[in-house]
């Protein structure tokens, strides 16, 4: 079964073209040679991301991203939660508006999920050049929130 659902926890909702992003992320892939299985992504709060990696990955740091890998041979299936509280500090501190770089963690999230790492030098080189790709392929300017 096909299915993106977006769920927001312990924050308000915010808006970010729910029905275009979904677009991106199967288009990625896609574009990746695998197949939309279910995703759910949940933004939240820097505090409860916070108690997400301290719980399951035994973190105590804050982070923009935990991605919950549940693919199964070529279908993309797997939870994102998202902080908005960190994806608003990126982007006032890379200086780029807000719901650019919702995007870039969505997609990083995804890259992660069709086999992306980067935990090594090279491995963030490769993934920051995908998630430069992918963002390059979006007209942000029309999408004014």
């Amino acid at each position: 079964m096909k299915s993106i659902e977006f769920y927001f926890e312990d924050i308000e909702p915010v808006s970010f073209h729910e029905h275009f992003l979904k677009e991106q992320v199967e288009s990625l892939i896609i574009n990746e040679t695998y197949k939309v299985g279910e995703l759910t992504i949940v933004f939240c709060s820097d505090k409860f991301l916070l108690e997400m990696n301290k719980q399951y990955l035994d973190h105590d740091y804050y982070t923009d991203i935990i991605t919950f890998d549940y693919v199964e041979k070529n279908v993309i299936s797997g939870d994102l939660f998202i902080s908005i509280d960190r994806v608003n500090e990126n982007a006032e501190y890379y200086k780029i508006a807000q719901l650019k770089e919702l995007y870039r963690v969505v997609l990083h999230g995804v890259l992660h999920l069709v086999g992306y790492k980067d935990k090594t030098d090279d491995e963030q080189e490769e993934m920051t050049k995908m998630e430069e790709f992918y963002l390059s392929k979006i007209d942000f300017k029309e999408l004014k929130v």
